[in-house]
């Protein structure tokens, strides 16, 4: 794979207009990700879904080579209705469209650039991939005292041009002090067998609000794997949430710092898979100061051969006095074939905390269902209603109306 890694790379090099200096950082990262390759199962955060093993399976002869000088035409089809956004619009990995026509243009700024400075306290080869292969990096700047008029929908679209091909793509996002984003991350996929590798990086500074929505509704063959990091500053909140159901592998792992006083992490998601799909959603969250707070709330209902996983760690930094945070998971399994992992995880070295976690799995109560069905439903629409009723508890955590009534209709969820 090495070899085919560097000949791949320099293909890349020859068209780009990278700068020597952008080049060199460049094959840092690439002799990185040489080095360690996948993640597999014998590193503990990849122990329930084995990403070098499915890609393996599901995609033959992975190409690392995608032409982004080349423009893509944008389906319409793919856009949403029924609510007012600005866009940000991806085919096969190439930023086709900045639309931020809602909102005032002085409050707004974005810029081109290729930042180094983005460090972790565990290795991950797969941002190494992403910055040695990321043709573009753009950071959007919300300015002080303004908060987005309309929600800002970032599209992840492929089309036939691509096929077996590792995408990557990077965005950075920083929310000055008493601002507020809406963002909505929706995939869009017209293709199979796609690697598709995201890293987003979120500053945000006192007082600001990110709310960030994940929807990957639409069934495709792709494979997904989306990095989130959030620095956080005081008072500032950041609201998660995640409906993971369309794509046959999806990983969303959430690196959360809560750096100020007052500071908060909301994160939310949904499973709702039918058949032969693994995903998963790793989160961490730091606690590194005084008087900061976290909640997590995770569910799934998982069909025939289907497969779900959550890794939840809260860590509280002995500094963190009156941490406040929480955690559970929860799962309905559909067939005695699915399977639901879960690793909460607990690491508190400060002593005036109020923190905890649960987990729990089975199937649908048949008491339940005979109760429905004595009221007038069949046995499908018992099930529904039930199902129906464990994944609305989820959504209903969206504080935004707007977003939370179009997330209802995409997942049919009734009140």
């Amino acid at each position: 794979m090495s070899e085919q890694l560097q000949s791949d790379f320099d293909k890349i090099v020859k068209i780009s207009k990278f700068s020597d200096e952008e080049i060199k950082f460049k094959k840092i990262f690439l002799n990185n990700f040489i080095k360690r390759g996948f993640p597999n199962r014998k590193q503990e955060d990849w122990k329930f879904l084995d990403i070098s093993q499915i890609i393996k399976k599901n995609i033959n002869d992975l190409s690392f080579f995608n032409d982004y000088s080349h423009s893509n035409k944008i389906d319409p089809s793919i856009l949403v209705d029924g609510l007012e956004h600005n866009k940000i619009i991806f085919i096969n990995g190439r930023i086709e469209k900045i639309d931020f026509n809602f909102e005032d243009q002085n409050k707004i700024e974005i810029i081109d650039e290729i930042k180094k400075d983005i460090t972790f306290d565990y290795e991950n080869s797969l941002i190494d991939l992403n910055s040695a292969f990321t043709d573009k990096v753009f950071k959007i700047l919300i300015k002080k005292n303004y908060s987005l008029k309309k929600p800002l929908i970032i599209y992840h679209s492929t089309n036939d041009k691509i096929n077996s091909t590792n995408i990557n793509l990077r965005l950075d996002f920083e929310l000055g002090e008493n601002s507020c984003l809406k963002l909505i991350d929706y995939f869009a996929d017209n293709t199979a067998k796609n690697f598709i590798n995201i890293f987003y990086n979120f500053d945000l500074q006192k007082d600001s609000v990110l709310k960030n929505y994940k929807i990957d509704k639409f069934r495709n063959d792709n494979l997904k794997y989306s990095f989130n990091n959030i620095d956080q500053g005081n008072n500032s909140v950041s609201e998660t949430f995640i409906l993971s159901t369309g794509s046959d592998y999806l990983k969303n792992e959430i690196n959360c710092n809560l750096n100020g006083e007052y500071s908060s992490a909301f994160i939310n998601g949904v499973f709702s898979l039918k058949e032969n799909q693994q995903h998963e959603i790793r989160t961490t969250i730091n606690h590194l100061v005084e008087k900061t707070k976290s909640y997590q709330l995770i569910k799934s209902v998982l069909g025939k051969n289907s497969k779900s996983a959550y890794q939840g760690r809260i860590y509280v930094n002995s500094k963190a006095q009156k941490t406040d945070g929480y955690q559970l998971s929860k799962a309905i399994l559909l067939d005695e074939t699915s399977e639901f992992n879960a690793k909460p995880e607990l690491e508190i070295y400060a002593d005036d905390v109020k923190c905890s976690h649960g987990s729990a799995s089975g199937s649908l109560d048949e008491n339940s269902i005979f109760y429905l069905m004595s009221r007038g439903l069949n046995y499908q629409q018992s099930k529904e209603l039930l199902i129906n009723g464990f994944l609305l508890d989820v959504v209903e955590k969206i504080t935004d109306p707007e977003i939370k009534n179009l997330i209802k209709t995409i997942i049919g969820l009734k009140e």
